[in-house]
């Protein structure tokens, strides 16, 4: 449980940390060259979910909102039972990183906008006199990282978006969202390993196992 405690706290406090000075130091859509053309710092705030996609309207916000922290408490809940039942320390790091990343994002949702000033005409205040921007649960998630690394053009003959202009990647998105993606990427990639086998197979090997190191005498 102290390990996996630890890549939350990890991941938070990177996560936060690089939030509050964007908001902080940034207007709503400045953005800093990092490396050339296809690594870009970019302020940008969204209302949804990761990766600046939208759940509509204010109803909306606090449905997602709130469905954010039910879904991050049972993900909480389930971590435990994993450290608890001493499951695969791999998977456990999978779950915490997911864990993080969305508990991350929720906090933008939940206090960002009682705690910063709008950003769309001056760079945002932290705990401004007159208030924050929004009230509980209706705060902006702050996205940052930018990876335009490959620009063009679909041709005429192309289906849907013949013609049209694309880049990749296009979405911009902050470390609570990489964590997020990387803990997803990483049970795709190791799925046999957690759930390839079932209890019998792993009791069955568990009981070979001991035999091979403590093989039965004879007197």
């Amino acid at each position: 449980m102290r390990k996996a405690l630890s890549i939350v706290f990890l991941v938070l406090l990177i996560d936060q940390l690089i939030k509050i000075y964007i908001k902080t130091h940034f207007f709503l859509g400045e953005e800093v060259n990092i490396a050339g053309n296809w690594f870009i710092i970019h302020f940008t705030e969204n209302n949804g979910m990761a990766y600046g996609l939208e759940f509509g309207g204010q109803f909306g916000k606090l449905f997602l909102s709130t469905f954010r922290i039910v879904a991050v408490g049972g993900i909480g809940y389930y971590l435990w039972t994993l450290t608890s039942k001493k499951e695969d320390k791999l998977y456990i790091v999978c779950i915490a990183l997911i864990f993080a990343g969305a508990l991350g994002n929720i906090i933008d949702s939940a206090f960002y906008g009682m705690i910063f000033s709008d950003s769309n005409y001056d760079i945002a205040k932290f705990m401004p006199a007159e208030g924050g921007y929004a009230t509980l649960l209706h705060g902006k998630v702050v996205d940052m990282f930018y990876f335009p690394v490959i620009e063009g053009h679909f041709p005429s003959w192309f289906p849907v978006w013949g013609s049209e202009d694309f880049i990749f990647f296009r979405p911009v998105f902050n470390f609570a969202d990489f964590s997020i993606s990387v803990g997803v990427a990483m049970i795709v990639l190791y799925q046999k390993r957690f759930f390839g086998k079932n209890k019998q197979d792993i009791s069955t090997e568990s009981i070979d196992e001991n035999k091979i190191e403590n093989p039965p005498t004879t007197e």
